[in-house]
C-alpha cells in the first residue's frame, strides 16, 4: 500500500495502517524529521488511548492503556548503539506478546524484529505531502 498525505489527513492515514496491518509489530522507518512520531500519536489515539503520547528517545519504551485496557508498546531506538540494550530490556517479550508494538529506528534492532513485522516507510515530499509505503 502506497499512499499520499498531508497533516490533515493524518486520522484517515491512521486507520488505514490498522486496518492493512497483517501484524501487530509495526516498524516505522524514515528520516529524522519525517513524522514517524505524529503518526504513531494518531495510530495510538485512533487505538483508543487517551493519554499524552510522546517518543520514548531516553527511555526506549513507552507502554499505553486503550480505554479496554489493552497494552500498546512505543519503542524509540534511536539511541542504542547495540542490539543487546534492546536484549537486555527484554524486547522479545514485548514482540512475542500480541500487543501492539510500535517501533521507530528499528534498524538499529534489524535481527531482533519479527520476520513477519510491517514495514512503514515514510518520505517527505513536495507540498507538505508525505508518501506512507506500507508492507
Amino acid at each position: 500500500m502506497v499512499l499520499n498525505y498531508t497533516l490533515s489527513d493524518l486520522s484517515e492515514i491512521a486507520k488505514e495502517v490498522i486496518k492493512n496491518a497483517s501484524n501487530k509489530v509495526l516498524l516505522f522507518y524514515g528520516d529524522m524529521g519525517v513524522g514517524k512520531t505524529t503518526l504513531i500519536k494518531e495510530i495510538v489515539k485512533q487505538l483508543g488511548v487517551n493519554d499524552n503520547v510522546s517518543s520514548p528517545t531516553f527511555s526506549l519504551v513507552n507502554e499505553y492503556h486503550t480505554t479496554s485496557g489493552e497494552r500498546i508498546y512505543h519503542f524509540d531506538f534511536y539511541r542504542i548503539n547495540k542490539e543487546e540494550e534492546a536484549l537486555d530490556m527484554g524486547i522479545e517479550e514485548y514482540f512475542y506478546s500480541n500487543n501492539w508494538c510500535l517501533v521507530e529506528w528499528p534498524n538499529k534492532v534489524e535481527n531482533l524484529v519479527p520476520l513477519n513485522a510491517v514495514s512503514i516507510t515514510i518520505t517527505s515530499n513536495k507540498n507538505q505531502l508525505r508518501t506512507i509505503t506500507l508492507k
